[in-house]
């Protein structure tokens, strides 16, 4: 028997920052756009572009991740499935939908120097663990991230 595949890849552009909400039994829920650009030439060698707007919803740990650390024109990479759900206008009385990408998986392209500077990014000692009566240097800061052009493919 044949299994069934719902499964989509995107890369693309914050349009906004994310807005994190939670439902009633307190599960974290995510939920922003995502734009990817598209270029072709057609038969006359003018070149055209279009851009696709994804909406995007996170859950749980994923949904915290997202809130924190993605924002406003961040490039990213998203990996999930297609769910289409309807609700009624109240206005109108008409029937409405809404296709959204149920993130399963999102990594984040920019490096850091590209990212807003924000504080998860420096170097911060742990808060909660006690301090020892011995003295001597702190603990060397994280290694940088390698650029995209450091990669060797």
């Amino acid at each position: 028997m044949a299994r069934d595949l719902n499964k989509v890849m995107i890369i693309g552009r914050l349009g906004g920052d994310p807005e994190m909400r939670f439902t009633p039994s307190g599960s974290p829920v995510t939920t922003f756009r995502v734009a990817v650009g598209r270029q072709w030439r057609d038969s006359n060698g003018e070149t055209h572009e279009e851009t696709e707007w994804f909406s995007v919803v996170a859950w749980n740990k994923l949904a915290e991740t997202c809130n924190q650390y993605l924002n406003k024109g961040a490039r990213v990479y998203l990996e999930g499935r297609l769910q289409t759900r309807s609700w009624e206008d109240q206005q109108s009385g008409q029937t409405r939908y809404k296709t959204e990408l149920i993130a399963s998986d999102m990594i984040m392209l920019d490096s850091r120097e590209g990212r807003a500077h924000r504080e998860s990014d420096e170097y911060h000692p742990p808060r909660d663990l006690p301090r020892s009566g011995r003295s001597g240097p702190p603990p060397p800061p994280p290694s940088p991230d390698i650029g995209d052009e450091d990669i060797p493919f």
